[in-house]
């Protein structure tokens, strides 16, 4: 038990951080794949299917169907792995994307600034709440599914009152954030 605990915070403490410096390392296209460039549409992709996964896992333990619930939330935890592989993958392969940058120099300029006027501010909203509630979101996530498989129902079903809209909210966002920069890949 200890074991799980500390595991959960090790990874939990490890990813934002690998994530952060994948932001800040500097990357080179020249040796990457073609295929690396499609890795963004699989991320939305998966963030689409763990929408309905969630949310056909609600509807499941609703009606007191158990074993589909935690068959779909299994499922949801997989997708988040392979989600996660990818868009690591993807952020150590290639720069990150600028939203706004019709140019695709990885700048912005004040006319490119200009032209895309208020919907950097949006997009900029949503893609800080999303990351930040992925950073909280995670621990959250991990303690809901080490609970859940522990047999800790009580807690579990405490922890997921906060926990899956949480996650819903990511999902659901991480397909918005996808959709608004997707012009400037």
């Amino acid at each position: 038990m200890k074991g799980g605990k500390i595991f959960l915070i090790v990874v939990s403490i490890a990813v934002p951080v690998v994530v952060a410096y994948l932001f800040f390392a500097t990357k080179s296209e020249a040796n990457v794949g073609e295929w690396v460039h499609n890795l963004p549409a699989l991320n939305a992709t998966i963030n689409s299917t763990t929408v309905f996964i969630l949310i056909g896992a609600l509807v499941a333990i609703r009606k007191g169907k158990e074993n589909l619930h935690r068959n779909l939330m299994l499922s949801a935890m997989f997708l988040g792995v392979v989600f996660l592989v990818s868009y690591v993958t993807y952020h150590a392969s290639v720069p990150s994307t600028v939203f706004g940058d019709l140019n695709g120099d990885y700048n912005l300029s004040d006319e490119e600034r200009a032209a895309i006027g208020g919907m950097r501010t949006f997009y900029l909203v949503i893609l800080l709440s999303h990351i930040l509630l992925s950073v909280v979101g995670l621990p959250l996530i991990l303690g809901a599914a080490y609970l859940g498989l522990s047999d800790k129902r009580k807690s579990h079903k405490k922890l997921v009152r906060f926990t899956f809209p949480v996650w819903l909210y990511i999902a659901v966002t991480g397909v918005l954030v996808y959709f608004l920069i997707s012009p400037y890949y």
